[in-house]
C-alpha cells in the first residue's frame, strides 16, 4: 500500500512497535466512515475486509483478532488454540479480552470505540500484552490478569511499562452508582476518579482508573494518549456518541533483536 494510514502512538519503546488507528483512511461509508475494522458492526463485510487489508500492510504479520466480551480472559498467542487451555473459540477466533506473546513479529490486536486499548510490555521489549479495558473488564481485573500472564515469561528483574490509547474521557463518560460502587467498594482510592453529578450519576475518569490500577500492579511507567474518542468525532469512532459506528484497532508487536529473523506463528 502506498499510503500509510493515520495512527496515534506514544513515546518510543525498546523492542516494541504499537499504534492505534483513527477512523480515517478506509473505504467504509455511512456511520462506519471510513476505516471501520469491526466485522460485527453492521458494516459491509467487503468494506471491513478491505480496511483490514490496508491495516495489515502496516504490520509484519496478520493481526490476531479476538472476540471481545468485556471479560478478563487472556489468550496466549504463542500456543496453538485448543478451545480450552487458551480460551473458547468463536468461528476460529479466540474469545478473550487480552492477548500476550513473546514471539517477535506476532501482531496482537484490540478493537475499541470508547473502551481503553492498553499495551503492556517489559521495558526491554521481551514480552508483550494488549488488553481491552472497558469499565466492566477493568473492574474485574483484565489488566492484572494480563500482567500475570506476562510475568511468568519475563526476566526476573523485568520492569513494566504501559500505554493507554484513545478512549472516552471523563467529561463524556457518565455512569451510575453501580459503576462507582464497583470500583470504590473494592478500592476506596478510586473514588478520586469520579465526579458526582447528582441523581445517582457520576463522571468517571476511566484512563486514570486504569493508570491507578496498573501502578498498584507494579507497572512503573504508564503513558496516557490523552485522546478522547467521544469528543473527537472527526478522528475516532464512539459507541456512546453513535451506537451504529465502527471500531478502531490498536496493534502491537515485538521487534526482533538486531540481525535476527522475525518468527511468525503458523496460525496467523
Amino acid at each position: 500500500m502506498d499510503e500509510v494510514l493515520p495512527t496515534v502512538s506514544g513515546l518510543p519503546w525498546t523492542g516494541v512497535e504499537y499504534f492505534s488507528t483513527t477512523r480515517r483512511g478506509g473505504v467504509s461509508t455511512g456511520p462506519w466512515h471510513s476505516l471501520n475494522l469491526g466485522l460485527h458492526t453492521g458494516d459491509d463485510g467487503e468494506h471491513v475486509a478491505a480496511n483490514r487489508k490496508r491495516l495489515g500492510a502496516m504490520a509484519p504479520s496478520e493481526p490476531l483478532w479476538l472476540k471481545q466480551v468485556h471479560g478478563t480472559d487472556v489468550f496466549d498467542a504463542d500456543r496453538p488454540p485448543d478451545g480450552t487451555r487458551d480460551g473458547a473459540l468463536a468461528a476460529g477466533v479466540p474469545v478473550a479480552d487480552a492477548a500476550v506473546t513473546a514471539t517477535a513479529g506476532r501482531v496482537l490486536a484490540i478493537m475499541t470505540a470508547d473502551c481503553l486499548p492498553v499495551v503492556l510490555a517489559d521495558t526491554g521489549g521481551t514480552v508483550l500484552g494488549v488488553a481491552h479495558a472497558g469499565w466492566r473488564g477493568l473492574a474485574a481485573g483484565v489488566l492484572e490478569n494480563t500482567l500475570r500472564a506476562m510475568r511468568g515469561r519475563a526476566p526476573a528483574e523485568a520492569q513494566w511499562r504501559a500505554w493507554i490509547g484513545p478512549g472516552i474521557s471523563q467529561r463524556h463518560f457518565e455512569v451510575g452508582d453501580d459503576v462507582h460502587q464497583a470500583f470504590a467498594d473494592a478500592d476506596p482510592a478510586t473514588a478520586a476518579f469520579f465526579a458526582e453529578k447528582g441523581g445517582g450519576k457520576w463522571l468517571a475518569d476511566l484512563p486514570s482508573i486504569a493508570r491507578h490500577r496498573l501502578h498498584k500492579a507494579g507497572v512503573g511507567n504508564v503513558e496516557l494518549s490523552g485522546q478522547c474518542t467521544y469528543g473527537q468525532a472527526d478522528t475516532y469512532y464512539s459507541y456512546r456518541r453513535q451506537p451504529a459506528t465502527g471500531r478502531l484497532a490498536t496493534l502491537a508487536w515485538l521487534k526482533p533483536p538486531a540481525g535476527s529473523p522475525v518468527s511468525h506463528a503458523a496460525d496467523g
